[in-house]
């Protein structure tokens, strides 16, 4: 992208937004940090990351995924340096969620034969596939619930690798509900990725393997980063990575989780001081669109962020075209955190021409 093909965007976005069509960067600072009440029994995230490496390291697929740094991106924003976790060919499911469900997998294996075990999920896109992959590697069985919104050639995807999928209700959340009465009828095990009360030993271990992608990034990022941009949808990718970043790095850099103004179950219950199911259109920004937090995740998160944005569906396509530019293709979902960046402010989040930015790319084109 050149200068003036940078200043030709900028200049059509203020020119949508004068019009009404975008909204503004919604920002909610979490200093001082945030008490929040329910959730004295929940566990925060997993910073083990020696135990995942470990696991990982013996799976036939185990690679790290690169680091790129968008230099021109980087000037063009006038900052320091941009940093991209690219996971879109993680263990060859096209996204970070490979490390999540078949890690967790991978870890009941460890212990003892899954084989005579049935792993039951709901999914709107990429968790379905490491539930279905990891099942598949272990000689497990696999039911995977989805809903009549989810396109059909997904389900075809997760068919080809083994899942018996099934079509439940016009939402995520009634596929999920779904899933949770099959695991409870027929004695199967229900692997979400997402916590509530009385369900919290799967989702940790899940959460677990998304340290793996921090890990990496960790040993690759040539100086700490000043900013660290998650996205969120229930949390489990931002909650991981923003503990391990702590662990690593302590309090210098700032995390700033983003999530789609259609969907702002982070950002709400911050603000609310708990746990709040959110509402909102259906967003464009699929694998973000979670309308309650992993209590996990949120609890997380309340210790370890310093910033909660949202985006607009139009910041969210332009994210996702902005790395497409750069030859990165992803999802509005997948590039939420450079559509963030993108859409701060001059002064906005502390960003300056010697920040240095850390994202996540985390999925390949939908």
């Amino acid at each position: 992208m050149t200068d003036f093909d940078h200043i030709l965007s900028v200049w059509a976005l203020d020119e949508l937004d004068k019009q009404g069509f975008l909204g503004r960067m919604n920002i909610l600072m979490n200093t001082p940090r945030r008490q929040m009440a329910g959730l004295d029994d929940v566990p925060l995230p997993s910073t083990d990351d020696a135990t995942v490496a470990a696991l990982i390291s013996r799976c036939p697929h185990a690679a790290s995924t690169p680091l790129a740094s968008l230099t021109a991106l980087a000037k063009n924003l006038d900052i320091g340096a941009l940093w991209i976790k690219d996971e879109r060919a993680r263990m060859g499911l096209g996204s970070f969620k490979a490390l999540g469900a078949a890690y967790v997998i991978a870890h009941d294996a460890a212990n003892g034969s899954v084989a005579d075990r049935t792993y039951v999920t709901a999914s709107a896109g990429n968790h379905g596939m490491s539930v279905a992959a990891g099942a598949a590697a272990f000689g497990a069985k696999s039911v995977v619930y989805i809903a009549e919104t989810v396109p059909e050639s997904f389900a075809e995807r997760l068919r080809g690798i083994g899942a018996d999928v099934r079509r439940e209700g016009d939402i995520y959340e009634e596929s999920m509900a779904a899933a949770a009465k099959a695991a409870s009828d027929n004695g199967w095990d229900l692997l979400s990725d997402s916590s509530w009360p009385g369900y919290f030993d799967r989702p940790h271990r899940l959460m677990e393997g998304y340290l793996m992608l921090m890990r990496e990034a960790i040993e690759q990022v040539p100086t700490t980063p000043t900013h660290i941009m998650l996205q969120a949808g229930v949390g489990g990718l931002a909650g991981a990575c923003a503990a391990l970043a702590r662990k690593a790095w302590g309090d210098v850099p700032k995390i700033v989780v983003v999530e789609p103004e259609f969907a702002p179950a982070i950002i709400d219950s911050i603000n609310a001081g708990k746990a709040v199911v959110s509402a909102g259109p259906v967003s464009d920004m699929g694998r973000l669109d979670c309308k309650e937090p992993s209590l996990i995740a949120l609890k997380g998160l309340a210790q370890d962020a310093d910033a909660f944005v949202t985006i607009s569906e139009a910041e969210g396509a332009a994210g996702a075209q902005a790395v497409a530019d750069h030859g990165m293709a992803s999802s509005a979902s997948g590039a939420a955190g450079i559509a963030a960046l993108l859409a701060a402010q001059v002064g906005d989040l502390g960003l300056n021409a010697t920040s240095t930015v850390l994202c996540i790319l985390s999925e390949e084109p939908a």
